[in-house]
């Protein structure tokens, strides 16, 4: 029987993602995914999960921070003046906005805090921090072969 390793497509059955560490919500969607194994599609800690399993196999996977979305930083948490944004713009604690940083790279931010003359926005992702759980089955493998 073929077990998934690195460089298989693999097509998996996900339901979960609840976070801090619970049973997988029963009530979310479930969702197909097909990826390679190895190319760094998927969440580091599910990827390492499926590998070595087989079609048909069900597991229920746990997968922490460091293998998720990373731990939570403060420094991605910054405070910033309303002077500096443009007066346009929906500062409602709980938006977001997308902040162009000097290299060029777009940043996607909460707004955690309005205070009277600044808002504190947040950078981490929404899931950081989370131990989160899946149901995962293996549906299909696909192996390469040499021609």
């Amino acid at each position: 029987m073929l077990k998934a390793q690195e460089g298989d497509t693999v097509t998996i059955l996900c339901r979960g993602a609840s976070p801090n560490g619970d049973q997988a919500n029963p009530d979310a969607e479930d969702e197909t995914a097909s990826f390679v194994l190895g190319n760094h599609e998927v969440l580091p800690g599910l990827e390492r999960a499926i590998t070595g399993m087989a079609v048909g196999e069900r597991k229920i996977v746990t997968v922490h921070p460091e293998e998720a979305y990373g731990i939570r930083r403060t420094q991605l948490v910054e405070e910033v003046s309303l002077d500096v944004l443009p007066e346009d713009l929906d500062l409602s604690e709980g938006n977001h906005l997308e902040i162009e940083a000097a290299d060029g790279t777009y940043y996607r931010m909460k707004i955690i805090q309005r205070r009277p003359t600044s808002v504190v926005l947040d950078a981490n992702h929404p899931l950081a921090g989370q131990t989160l759980t899946f149901q995962v089955e293996l549906l299909t493998l696909d192996r390469p072969t040499l021609n």
